[in-house]
């Protein structure tokens, strides 16, 4: 997953999401957002899986390290 270009504004959504969800304060507001993101870039990036930049973005927001 390391090969997937992760633009800046979908960083900054999944962080906002994964705060609000650390707080149970998760809007479905915030997750219709992240979720229209997520398909926005996949469908402007030919061959990308949603669900392959998904796991991408919350491995690199929830677990920088690794």
């Amino acid at each position: 997953m390391a090969d997937i270009n992760i633009p800046p504004h979908l960083i900054e959504l999944e962080r906002t999401a994964w705060a609000e969800q650390q707080a149970g304060a998760l809007t479905y507001a915030t997750t219709d957002a992240v979720q229209a993101a997520y398909r926005q870039h996949a469908a402007a990036t030919e061959g990308l899986s949603r669900l392959k930049l998904e796991m991408a973005t919350k491995k690199a927001v929830r677990h920088p390290e690794g």
